[in-house]
């Protein structure tokens, strides 16, 4: 069964994440600029003298996708890289495919990642 890990991380983790995958031959990712906060929550800045509550946080949301059997694999590479042990380091789940069909070819399955 193919998988889709979704992890969101911190923006400056962006690197070392990707280098960790391309390392062990991970195929490809998708990447979105996200915003959101946890356990962190909101914080105070100042701009130009004056203060604002900065409530959604800047993260980076990754996408790959995989066999069943990559998964755990997948997931130690994105959290040992990711990982800086300050809170707001991010989440990773892990969504169960029905299908995936790569659109220039027409490939289903195992065959389109």
């Amino acid at each position: 069964m193919l998988q889709l890990i979704t992890a969101v991380i911190q923006p400056h983790r962006l690197e070392v994440v990707k280098e960790a995958l391309k390392e062990a031959a991970v195929s490809g990712m998708t990447l979105t600029e996200v915003r959101g906060f946890g356990r962190q929550g909101s914080h105070t800045e100042t701009y130009r003298g004056a203060e604002y509550e900065v409530d959604f946080i800047p993260k980076l949301k990754l996408e790959v996708l995989c066999t069943e059997g990559d998964v755990d694999r997948i997931i130690e590479l994105i959290v040992g890289a990711a990982r800086t042990d300050q809170i707001g380091d991010g989440k990773v789940w892990v969504t169960p495919l029905s299908s995936v069909v790569r659109i220039r070819t027409g490939e289903a399955g195992q065959d389109a990642i």
